[in-house]
């Protein structure tokens, strides 16, 4: 039998006595000289960390990336340089509008965070189960987010002030009509897609740039709750996707997703009808197919769950050469933002805890922070020098130059010149009789807590993405034919119906 290991304080020392504190006699009050329990409770007292604003409730498992398809047209990275080559990665699902303590199974979008650890630094994925977004401009983003948690007064969350910011947003429609369909009530974490949602870049050897999206197809099929079932389940257990994902690995049940890009040249983009830069929209599959790279599996568990999960931390500032970033508005923002959530959350120097650092030497002149654990030794913390082995730029990394034209700089409105209804008409025409019911039952719940200003005006989008959605969601709210027709000029219009493109 072995022999346990010996109790000791944070600074090492052994602990003789860890049951019984301190005392002046066996009915005396505490002495400040048990350091022992100073020590414990003061490490109670922090063993909190404020919660993510958004994306607070999550689930997460390691696994790996293995290349499937040649992709070396497209891109230099070398975790994607030849078909077999493993990387290791960290993967965190998660809910969006809810605190810590959220249901798994509540409607809402799932987060879909990936961390690769490459031979050339860490590659973040920070994206959804859905391939668009509620917003195209970052200026409106916090105010999403404020509409998605609670009053201010009575710290309720509120279906009117939700309603009423997507009624004066048309653009979150396409988004709107995915989170009120079945999809919005995903069966687990191991049962939905997952998108990088944004536009991003690729670099090939040649220096050599197209514009790609990211898209993680499950192997295990798409599965949906009804929203009876979710309610039962809601009532029953409040972890019911982290239980399944957690048993699932530990069983040996290793989910797996098909990772797929979809590929635009920049001559393309140019030309495209809408801006391919525009989080409220997709590409059609028709015309820019997925190419597949490789599969992704996870096949691991976090031990330590606040360790690993609480304090993983991932940005789309985290890039490799090879793969980059493009003139998206919201992820220029994001690139900001999200390492900024960060260093308030966890700490200056979140990328050195185990779960967020890099698999690669890490060389800078970045010194001092909180939790610091002295990264660069004795080396200098200024550039430049003429210090004999210290880090030296690589120029052979440059990207290529992004030609921006003669354009000024404004704010443009960015609805102008936008159609923020059909693709949302598209994608609910790809619905079935039944999807199409349960949308509209799904949508008028909520929606009815709103105003009815609010209603009206959610209803004009609706029948502009198209008349029978509408007339649905109107129907289900028990709005009268006189008052639909009364709606304002142009509610009710005649609907450009290009062709249908899937979502995944």
């Amino acid at each position: 039998m072995s022999e346990n290991p010996r109790l000791t304080t944070a600074e090492g020392a052994p602990i003789a006595d860890n049951q019984n504190s301190l005392t002046a006699g066996p009915r005396g009050p505490v002495l400040m000289q048990d350091v022992q329990l100073l020590e414990q409770m003061q490490a109670f007292n922090r063993e909190r960390i404020p919660e993510r604003v958004v994306h607070a409730k999550g689930s997460a498992a390691y696994g790996k990336i293995t290349v499937t398809q040649d992709v070396t047209r497209y891109t230099k990275a070398k975790f994607l340089s030849q078909v077999g080559k493993e990387t290791e990665v960290f993967l965190r699902f998660s809910t969006v509008a809810g605190e810590r303590g959220a249901a798994d199974a509540e409607r809402d979008v799932r987060g879909f965070a990936l961390k690769a650890y490459t031979e050339e630094g860490n590659w973040d994925l920070v994206g959804n189960n859905t391939p668009v977004f509620f917003v195209r401009d970052p200026y409106k983003f916090a105010m999403f987010i404020h509409t998605q948690k609670r009053l201010p007064e009575s710290n309720l969350r509120d279906m009117d002030m939700q309603w009423d910011f997507w009624s004066q947003s048309p653009e979150s429609l396409h988004q709107v009509t995915i989170l009120f369909s079945d999809r919005g009530l995903p069966r687990s974490y191991r049962h939905i897609h997952g998108f990088g949602s944004h536009t991003y870049s690729l670099i090939n050897a040649a220096g050599e740039r197209v514009w790609c999206k990211f898209h993680f197809k499950t192997l295990q099929g798409i599965s949906n709750l009804t929203p009876g079932e979710a309610a039962v389940l809601v009532g029953a257990d409040r972890e019911s996707h982290q239980r399944d994902l957690f048993y699932a690995i530990e069983r040996g049940d290793y989910p797996r997703w098909r990772f797929c890009i979809q590929v635009m040249t920049e001559a393309e983009a140019a030309e495209f009808e809408y801006n391919p830069f525009d989080l409220t929209k997709v590409w059609p599959h028709g015309r820019f197919p997925l190419i597949e790279v490789g599969i992704l599996e996870l096949n691991r568990n976090p031990r330590n769950y606040f360790a690993e999960v609480e304090q993983a931390s991932f940005s789309p500032s985290a890039a490799v050469p090879g793969i980059s970033w493009s003139p998206d508005k919201m992820l220029q923002a994001r690139l900001m933002s999200y390492a900024d959530a960060h260093r308030y959350r966890v700490g200056t120097n979140f990328q050195q805890l185990p779960v967020n650092r890099p698999r690669c030497p890490v060389l800078h002149y970045q010194r001092d922070g909180m939790m610091s654990v002295g990264q660069g030794d004795a080396a200098p913390n200024y550039f430049p020098n003429t210090v004999p082995g210290t880090p030296r730029e690589a120029p052979e990394f440059a990207e290529p130059a992004l030609p921006l034209g003669h354009v000024a700089a404004d704010r443009y409105d960015h609805r102008d010149g936008n159609d923020d209804y059909t693709q949302a008409g598209n994608l609910f025409r790809l619905f079935d009789p039944g999807q199409r019911d349960r949308l509209a039952k799904a949508i008028a719940a909520p929606l009815s807590q709103a105003r009815w200003e609010v209603q009206m005006l959610q209803l004009c989008h609706f029948f502009r993405a198209d008349p029978e959605y509408g007339m649905r969601v109107a129907a289900e709210l028990g709005i009268s034919p006189s008052e639909i027709a009364a709606m304002e000029p142009g509610a009710i219009g005649a609907v450009r119906t290009p062709e249908l493109v899937e979502v995944g």
